[in-house]
């Protein structure tokens, strides 16, 4: 499970260091690709496996096209270099507006890659207690 916020930069070459504790879950090599609202996902192997399982077994249909166009045309495989870096591809970088502060945020089952300036907009005016109150609609509870 991926937990925590980190701080880092990326360098001129779209190199970003993974957190160790990210690490250690990751193992040696992993999938990075587009997620939801301008950021990008990494995943493990194994998770990125099981959502390409799911997204097989769904009916043939516009949305699905859409899914695999967006995310599995995208999706590029990653190893960890020496100093614990990953090379972001290009066209990930710029559609995520990775330039140079970025934040990794765990979210459970993967890793969101996310612009510094785009996180805190995402994030800066959370109300968790509305938030709270929704999810609490549908059973869960804080």
């Amino acid at each position: 499970m991926f937990m925590g916020e980190y701080n880092h930069t990326i360098d001129a070459k779209g190199r970003l260091i993974i957190p160790a504790k990210f690490r250690e879950e990751l193992g040696e090599a992993f999938v990075i690709t587009n997620g939801n609202d301008g950021c990008l996902n990494i995943y493990t192997k194994e998770a990125w496996e099981t959502f390409l399982e799911k997204l097989l077994l769904l009916p043939g249909n516009e949305d699905k096209r859409k899914m695999v166009r967006a995310l599995v045309s995208q999706a590029d495989s990653v190893e960890l270099d020496k100093q614990g870096r990953i090379l972001i591809p290009n066209t990930l970088r710029e559609r995520a507006g990775l330039i140079k502060d970025v934040v990794l945020a765990g979210a459970i089952d993967k890793i969101e890659v996310w612009d510094k300036s785009n996180w805190e907009t995402a994030t800066g005016d959370t109300d968790i207690d509305d938030i709270a109150e929704r999810l609490a609609d549908l059973g869960l509870n804080i």
